[in-house]
């Protein structure tokens, strides 16, 4: 049986990012410019929250941490401390400490005391010079105090007595507030709620403090404060445990009290908090002509020592009195506009997720049973309208549709890779000493999660390439006429059933003629090989392959593109290049939308049956034997449009068969493994396009070579999913015996 602590502070850590996401999306909005209240508020209440909640579990060196983050956000947010561009990028560097500090706190493992601290020495030049700024030098000079005992001391030898002394002036006594009733001092607040609040000592030790929550509640609306002191009866009862200090609020505001629990949210149980709504902000107005907003005025004369606050609303007052005593109405608050509300956020529901793949699981054998039926179906030549074929298709679209919303469950949005990546820039541009920019679009394109947690190294080597060897230096761009910032660009959108994730540069372009000579030098092509400017780019995939000059922290072992691809192919993707000398360089990055279920084309191949994937097929031909040309021993090529594509054997590459010989016809896949580039896979027959559901293979065999996975057909057979990619990359030549007799 599983802790509940544990499960609560695993919660905790859950919403940790989702605060963190929102953190970092304040400071780029302040990075872009944005320096309002409001922005600052979001980012201060996600600093904030954090801090409370860690220090409920005893995270030490997290609560210190987001404390000195929190003071010095607070001061900007005071309007002590300006906003500028090395704070704000203070800030940015503070939040991957944060996000780092969130992450060894949850998988336990040892926080670097030493960078955590430095930035805490950083934060705190900040808060020491507003310090020294607002307060002057004090110059302390030694005073002497004289008595004058007079007579007294005289007459008996020594110090007098303390009944001889003159009496001392009559000081004002202290008017005794009690916590149980607002003071009349406080004015009176027409509507909007009333806050008692009285921290534990638990509260202070968990590194919460009071100030940031008052100031909090004044983005609520106009507050009157409140403190009462519960003044011991002696020393001893000082050193008693509870709170002393009780704090009322009264807020003018037209939020609901739930508005003020969640600020107190990570305060919950380390103070005693009582939230009500002032009663006359729920009396009944009588309609009239005026606007619905305008609400009646309370009597000036009434205090809030006449309705205590914490005591319940009173019943409303009958509408006849009240409109015999209410005052002329007041002047109607401005209403904002409806543009500027917030948006209406939808309901969310934390799930396992081994409760989601296991929806994924059974919602495959469902696809599977479907197939099955229709195979059977289809066996025993039921008329297609009958009513048993209806309710089949019926039930084949309905599968279709539980299939999407299932996957759609996986589905995430790209914004936390997205966001990551931004401080993959910042380190990177740091190292090589670059001023670069990083632009995002697209960041609420969903792709299945599997999807985005692979992404994350390919698109890490993919922009540290960018700043190291797509950009320009400083002095170089100048030279150019362009800004000494470089941009770079990381773009998601979904096209015809794929993701598209782009990452492009407003570098130089890549230098094809210092590509082509290194690879001639590391024997990666001929010298007198004829490639086309796409074919070159397309060398910075091959392993080993690397433009820099030496090998630095980022970039020049020659490891990096090459991967990069492999892992892209590994999930059913395409990778191109787009490069313009002197504009820039775009990688275009094509993914399925899921990676659980796939429509792919069933073929057979000398009797066995296959599944090709779809999306790798461009186009299907039929052919005969005089529509093929042979090249070479051994080299066949089809003409298709005036243009010669070489031809690759499916069955002789699997194994299957030594030779093919073409009788009648054969069907051709044309195969496109990269941009630019098409292969003809020959196969015997296609069966059927259907979807299916994918299984892996590696957990149990490795690795196969050109089998990407398998699947049960509806016959209850097992079919090899095939990776038309690496078939092609890996080809053992086409050497087809028949043409090579039919030649000789």
């Amino acid at each position: 049986m599983s802790d509940p602590m544990q499960e609560i502070m695993a919660s905790f850590f859950v919403e940790c990012e989702e605060l963190h996401e929102a953190l970092i999306d304040a400071l780029q909005s302040m990075a872009d410019g944005a320096h309002d209240a409001e922005t600052i508020n979001v980012a201060f209440r996600a600093v904030h929250s954090i801090k409370g909640g860690a220090g409920a579990f005893g995270l030490e060196g997290l609560v210190s941490f987001a404390h000195q983050f929190e003071t010095v956000m607070d001061a900007c947010r005071a309007g002590d401390l300006g906003i500028t561009d090395d704070l704000v990028m203070l800030f940015l560097r503070c939040g991957d400490m944060l996000s780092d500090l969130i992450r060894c706190s949850r998988d336990g493992e040892q926080i670097d005391t030493a960078a955590s601290q430095a930035l805490i020495d950083e934060l705190s030049k900040y808060s020491a010079e507003e310090e020294v700024d607002d307060e002057e030098p004090i110059d302390f000079q030694p005073m002497t105090i004289s008595l004058d005992l007079g007579d007294a001391a005289d007459d008996a030898g020594g110090l007098p007595d303390l009944a001889d002394l003159p009496d001392l002036p009559d000081l004002p006594p202290l008017e005794e507030v009690t916590a149980d009733e607002p003071p009349a001092e406080l004015g009176a607040v027409a509507r909007g709620l009333t806050v008692r609040f009285r921290p534990d000592p638990e509260l202070y030790e968990s590194g919460n403090e009071p100030l940031f929550l008052m100031r909090t509640l004044a983005d609520l609306g106009h507050c009157d404060v409140n403190l009462a002191f519960d003044a011991p009866d002696s020393f001893d009862d000082l050193a008693k445990p509870g709170g002393r200090l009780t704090w009322t609020i009264l807020i003018d505001t037209d939020q609901a009290p739930s508005a003020v629990h969640e600020i107190f949210e990570f305060a919950t149980g380390l103070c005693q908090l009582d939230v009500t709504g002032n009663g006359v902000a729920d009396q009944p107005v009588e309609p009239g002509p005026a606007p619905e907003q305008n609400t009646a005025a309370p009597d000036p004369a009434a205090s809030v020592e006449e309705a205590p606050a914490l005591q319940p609303a009173p019943a409303a007052i009958p509408k006849s009195d009240a409109k015999e005593e209410a005052p002329p109405p007041a002047k109607p608050k401005a209403t904002p506009p409806a543009e500027k509300t917030a948006p209406k956020v939808s309901p969310t529901v934390r799930v396992d997720l081994e409760r989601i793949e296991r929806l994924v699981n059974l919602v495959g054998e469902l696809v599977i049973n479907q197939a099955m039926l229709s195979q059977s179906i289809a066996e025993e030549n039921i008329p297609p309208n009958s009513p048993v074929a209806a309710g089949l298709d019926e039930f084949m679209q309905l599968t279709r549709n539980i299939q999407e919303s299932v996957m759609m469950i996986r589905a995430q949005p790209v914004k936390s890779l997205f966001q990551r990546m931004s401080r993959i820039v910042r380190e990177a541009s740091s190292a090589v000493d670059k001023s670069v920019k990083l632009v995002t679009e697209g960041e609420t394109t969903e792709i299945d999660k599997t999807a985005i947690e692979c992404l994350a190294d390919p698109l890490t080597h993919m922009i540290r390439n960018a700043v190291d060897h797509g950009l320009e230096d400083t002095e170089t761009r100048i030279a150019n006429g362009k800004s000494k910032t470089g941009e770079i660009r990381l773009a998601a959108a979904h096209r015809s059933g794929r993701v598209i994730i782009e990452v492009s540069d407003d570098g130089g372009g890549i230098n094809r003629e210092k590509v082509r000579s290194i690879a001639e030098k590391k024997d990666l092509i001929a010298p007198d090989a004829v490639l086309s400017d796409s074919e070159i780019d397309q060398l910075l995939f091959l392993p080993g392959f690397s433009t820099a000059d030496e090998v630095s922290s980022l970039s020049g072992r020659g490891v990096g593109m090459d991967v990069v691809k492999t892992q892209i192919t590994s999930l059913g993707g395409r990778i191109s290049i787009e490069s313009t000398p002197g504009v820039g360089t775009k990688f275009s990055i094509s993914l399925p939308l899921t990676l659980a279920v796939l429509d792919g084309m069933v073929v057979s191949v000398a009797g066995e049956t296959l599944v090709v994937p779809l999306n790798a097929i461009v186009e299907t031909l039929s052919l005969t034997e005089d529509d093929l040309r042979q090249v070479s021993p051994g080299q066949i090529v089809l003409c298709v449009r005036e243009r010669f594509v070489p031809v690759l054997d499916l069955g002789r590459e699997l194994g299957y068969r030594d030779a093919l010989a073409i009788e009648k016809e054969a069907i051709a896949l044309l195969i496109s493994p990269e941009e630019g580039v098409l292969v003809a896979m020959l196969v015997d027959n296609i069966e059927d396009q259907r979807q299916v559901v994918i299984k892996g293979l590696q957990e149990s065999y490795g690795r196969v070579p050109g089998v990407a996975a398998a699947t049960i057909l509806g016959d209850g057979k097992i079919a090899l999913i095939l990776d038309a990619n690496d078939l092609v990359q890996n080809a053992s030549g086409v050497g087809f015996d028949h043409y090579q007799k039919k030649a000789s």
